[in-house]
């Protein structure tokens, strides 16, 4: 058995052998290696170092998400500005403003959690066409009204 060790000496880590009466003692010190798989991954395996490049990535994507933050509440406050225009009401009674606003915040309120970058800018680009269309709808009705208005007092 000594010899066949010695031999493959691949099998043990550390071995010490003593014979004493024609027993035969294997010392291992195998503590001496990595505690547990992540330890042995730690030391031995291959460490990607973070370069300057990883880091300025990452403050691009802090900047990034902290300018799609600001265009959000840019968008919503331009919609609360817009929805002050719209004070006439629907056939139940109600001030299209606060229809406006009511939608605006469900509309928000659901996009709340949005990760991808596509679909929360898709909605960005959507909602702030949706708030120019209906200002220039807005503009244009108020146009013609006044030229109603104009044509009728002469």
């Amino acid at each position: 058995m000594i010899g066949y060790l010695r031999r493959c000496p691949s099998l043990t880590i550390h071995s010490k052998f003593f014979c004493r009466s024609n027993v035969v003692f294997i010392e291992r010190f195998l503590h001496e290696g990595p505690d547990n798989v992540e330890e042995l991954l730690d030391r031995h395996g291959v460490k990607k170092e973070k370069s300057l490049d990883d880091e300025e990535e990452e403050l691009l994507n802090r900047q990034r998400l902290s300018s799609t933050q600001r265009e959000a509440l840019a968008l919503y406050r331009d919609i609360l500005r817009a929805s002050r225009l719209f004070m006439w009401t629907d056939s139940r009674g109600v001030l299209w403003r606060d229809i406006l606003r009511d939608n605006a915040r469900k509309e928000f309120e659901e996009a709340r959690f949005e990760k991808d970058p596509e679909v929360f800018t898709r909605l960005l680009i959507c909602g702030r066409d949706a708030v120019e269309s209906a200002l220039e709808k807005l503009a244009e009705k108020q146009r013609l009204h006044i030229q109603k208005e104009s044509g009728d007092g002469r």
